[in-house]
């Protein structure tokens, strides 16, 4: 009977090519080792990923406080370019750089008014949180998702925040399966 001993996964830059391969060994001594792929990219990738989108939130979140730009604040002052989806007075959207599905887009407030993350909000933020939402519609919209779209919030280090400016990712283009993450 044959058994999994080890696995490898080799990616590229932006999860465009992932090969993933499991190999397998006898407890036979004269059995031969051999490779089999894996053809599951969206799982080999999120596999691959946890462990540096851990830590990239565990380091996002020591530095959050410290009152520098975001990268997010770079792409408002158009300092960084960006593929824009949508705009008004105080939200900007644009396409994510690592997308986790075929339509992925990121939304921002423009002015972040200490709203680093959900966790912080305050009563003063009611505003902006919903012009958010309703710039995640017109997102969707715009993107031809609206029967089925799903909207996500990172929080904190425990949920993989790595940009600690209040962001909303809108996912769709795909089934959405659930449970999420």
């Amino acid at each position: 009977m044959a058994a999994v001993t080890s696995f490898s996964l080799f990616r590229t830059c932006a999860a465009t090519t992932v090969r993933a391969f499991v190999t397998v060994k006898a407890s036979e001594p004269n059995f031969t080792t051999f490779l089999l792929p894996l053809h599951s990219r969206r799982s080999m990738c999120h596999v691959g990923a946890t462990n540096d989108e851990e830590s990239a939130a565990k380091v996002a979140a020591a530095n959050a406080d410290s009152g520098a730009p975001t990268i997010f604040d770079k792409i408002i002052a158009k300092e960084i370019p960006s593929s824009i989806v949508y705009e008004d007075d105080m939200v900007l959207a644009f396409r994510d750089i690592n997308p986790q599905a075929p339509i992925h887009v990121v939304l921002i407030p423009k002015n972040r008014d200490g709203l680093t993350q959900l966790g912080k909000a305050e009563s003063r933020h009611m505003e902006i949180l919903g012009q958010l939402l309703y710039a995640a519609k017109k997102v969707a919209e715009k993107e031809g998702i609206l029967d089925g779209f799903r909207v996500v919030i990172n929080n904190g280090p425990d949920g993989c925040q790595s940009v600690y400016h209040l962001h909303l990712h809108v996912l769709g283009g795909r089934q959405m399966k659930w449970p999420p993450g």
